[in-house]
């Protein structure tokens, strides 16, 4: 599963790439996390606020940190 957080490496982008983590590690599901930074490539994805959370390609949270249990949803 892939999984990018979009967001300029602040606190919140910071907390939801650890909560991502906690959740697939709690479903015992693999993924590959790759942060995105780069505001090109963000809104790519359409997305304008940060954080965003992107599973497999597709827009799941934006401008918010989800959740441990709304972000395991998101993973299943």
């Amino acid at each position: 599963m892939k999984i990018h957080v979009l967001g300029p490496g602040c606190a919140k982008c910071t907390q939801l790439a650890e909560t991502v983590t906690t959740a697939a590690k709690e479903l015992g599901i693999e993924v590959d996390l790759e942060k995105v930074t780069d505001f090109n490539k963000i809104m790519s994805f359409g997305v304008m606020m940060t954080p965003g959370l992107v599973v497999d390609g597709e827009v799941k949270s934006i401008g918010r940190v989800p959740s441990l249990a709304e972000v395991k949803g998101m993973l299943k």
